[in-house]
């Protein structure tokens, strides 16, 4: 489908976008391929001061950069305001340590050996509609710092929000090719990554589009990095404190209605009675969130992203009842205009029930009961997914211990996963490979060049002391 602002909150459509052009989208990658010659040369200050100005203006046009999330994905006005502000930090943090990141370095063990620190040119980001600008911004941070340029196709239903972000890098002064925002179908892109002048792909999105995408850059031997969705574990041991587990499991599991990779989708309690003081807890705060506009601050559930989205989350739903799961709160449309759905909770979910081992993309909670810390662990790992994870327990040496045989990319102990410019991001199995954020997002895409320096005069083979 074309790209198209659709307003969750009402289901009207606001505004329709067509695909590029093929031409366009030939002259698009040479022109970032040529922008890339010119750029890659600039000193790291001169991209610094492109990017902290991007930064700069973001925050300047917080309101109005807040009001498109909430117009295109719904997301609660007051989620969409702290969005903006990570999304600067971001871009911050990479015009401030870029520096430091780039500098050679030594290698002592062969005196004379240096790691030199290099882009590889244009590459293609591929990222979804859930955080339209923090997902660009981890992209575009490191990577136009490190001296790429970036092509960058947004998902169909924010396109007022990509035009938005790629007048951020045009305003702050980035040469035209440095950013280039995409209206480009799936078929296009898959053409764009065959590009012999595209070097690498990076991907947020579904198991599928993963896999898609891992296929056409296989193929053509070019580096990827996979983001690729989760189901986390929030495991609570019989120590935890209830009320704070109480709170950062609402928080986790119901932030931006529930659309959230790393959110706390699976609430595994130790214990069938602290499991029963935990599920009426639970359904207490799940009933206090209160559905309507997402930009009235008394509202704390805003809508789906969209029919589809509301229609597969009511369809595993129902599946999920089929094979036995009991729902133990919501689980309907409301009824009203938008997309919205219900706070639900479902329990009893045995490991043939369908929804064991997918993942619930909205405001729906699996919970379960087990006797004992290695039944959690045990189940926290019955997933096909591995991205972020959280334990709660008063004793911090048993956190790290359980934290250690989880299988993830992250592990938080008494919080909720979440993230920050300086903390790496990433998962394993099926939620991809990969990093980004902080240095090893960073260092993702670039050339690790070696370059070893020996005296005039040396033998040919082996290191010579200075």
């Amino acid at each position: 489908m074309p790209y198209q602002t659709v307003n969750p909150a009402t289901g009207l459509s606001v505004e329709t976008h067509p695909y590029v052009s093929d031409r366009a989208l030939d002259a698009a990658i040479g022109q970032a391929h040529a922008a890339f010659a010119l750029w890659r040369q600039r000193p790291v200050g001169e991209r610094a001061a492109v990017v902290s100005r991007a930064a700069a203006l973001l925050r300047e046009k917080a309101e109005e950069y807040a009001q498109y999330l909430t117009l295109e994905v719904g997301k609660l006005i007051g989620e969409a305001r702290a969005e903006v502000g990570l999304s600067a930090d971001i871009l911050d943090y990479y015009a401030r340590n870029a520096e430091t990141y780039l500098a050679a370095k030594p290698l002592p063990e062969s005196p004379g050996a240096e790691l030199h620190i290099e882009p590889v040119g244009v590459l293609v980001g591929i990222v979804p509609w859930n955080f339209p600008y923090y997902q660009i911004a981890r992209v575009a941070g490191p990577q136009l710092m490190v001296g790429n340029t970036l092509l960058l196709k947004h998902a169909e239903n924010v396109p007022r929000s990509a035009l938005a972000f790629a007048r951020l890098f045009e305003e702050a002064g980035a040469p035209a090719g440095v950013y280039t925002n995409l209206f480009a179908s799936v078929e296009q892109i898959g053409r764009v990554i065959g590009d012999a002048r595209v070097r690498g792909v990076t991907v947020t999105g579904s198991e599928r589009a993963g896999a898609s995408v891992a296929e056409k850059a296989g193929h053509s031997l070019k580096k990827a990095v996979m983001e690729l969705g989760g189901s986390d574990p929030m495991i609570v041991l019989e120590d935890a404190p209830l009320e704070s587990a109480l709170d950062a499991a609402l928080f986790g599991r119901m932030f931006n209605a529930g659309q959230t990779c790393v959110a706390s989708k699976r609430l595994i309690v130790v214990g069938k009675a602290r499991a029963g003081q935990f599920l009426q807890g639970f359904v207490q705060r799940v009933k206090t969130l209160q559905v309507g506009d997402p930009l009235d601050a008394q509202t704390t559930l805003g809508p789906v992203s969209s029919e589809r989205a509301l229609s597969l989350l009511l369809d595993q739903i129902q599946r999920a009842r089929k094979a036995g799961a009991e729902l133990v709160a919501g689980g309907k449309r409301v009824d009203r205009p938008g997309f919205y759905l219900e706070p639900t909770i479902l329990s009893n979910i045995t490991p043939d029930n369908p929804i064991y081992t997918e993942e619930l993309f909205g405001p729906v909670a699996s919970f379960y009961v087990v006797d004992d810390e290695a039944q959690a662990v045990q189940l926290a790992n019955a997933t096909p997914f591995g991205l972020g994870a959280s334990v709660f327990t008063a004793d911090l040496a048993r956190g790290r211990k359980v934290a250690a045989v989880i299988e993830s990319g992250m592990v938080f102990i008494n919080q909720p996963a979440w993230t920050a410019p300086e903390l790496p991001f990433g998962g394993v199995k099926n939620s991809g490979f990969g990093r980004e954020l902080s240095m090893l997002g960073f260092g993702e895409f670039v050339n690790q060049k070696l370059i070893n320096v020996a005296p005039a005069g040396s033998p040919p083979w082996g290191p010579v002391k200075a």
